[in-house]
């Protein structure tokens, strides 16, 4: 008889929604505006996601853009907005190659194993690019493993939403 075999996970559901907690926590200890957070394996499917009440209705769109591009490119969204700000004629291919799916700003962290390999991603969207990228980072340390980049943008806290997209 054939027996169904299951799938090895890259980032567990168990891991996915302790990352979510430690990021949503982060975000209320420092009276962020309502967060939305997506955390998706390395194969790009959703594994979790969570948006606090009040959150916009794209937030879930945005965030999974960010993750999306994150694991899309093996970089932070922080570094492909970094790298491709002078280079707008790529990011329109790489809009267009992901199907609009890929958002180009801070947010999108890589989730990294004990040997620093890719399992996933986190996106987080609602208040600046900045701060959500700081409780991406804060959710995936706390869930014991490392990210990319491995600290947020030392300047997060002076992130503000009248000059910055998130």
């Amino acid at each position: 008889m054939d027996s169904v075999h299951r799938l090895k996970q890259s980032l567990p559901l168990t891991t996915a929604n302790a990352i979510i907690q430690a990021a949503l926590e982060t975000g209320r200890s420092h009276d962020m505006l309502p967060l939305t957070v997506v955390v998706l394996d390395s194969g790009g499917r959703m594994v979790a996601m969570q948006s606090e009440d009040g959150s916009g209705i794209m937030r879930l769109e945005v965030a999974f853009g960010k993750a999306w591009g994150a694991l899309g490119m093996g970089i932070s969204s922080r570094l492909i907005r970094d790298r491709l700000s002078a280079r707008p004629t790529f990011v329109n291919a790489l809009a267009a190659a992901s199907e609009g799916r890929m958002i180009p700003v801070p947010g999108g962290v890589m989730v990294l194993d004990a040997e620093g390999a890719g399992i996933g991603a986190v996106g987080i969207s609602g208040d600046t690019s900045e701060k959500d990228e700081f409780c991406a980072i804060a959710g995936i340390h706390a869930a014991g493993l490392a990210s990319e980049p491995a600290e947020p943008d030392p300047n997060w806290q002076g992130s503000s939403l009248s000059d910055h997209d998130s």
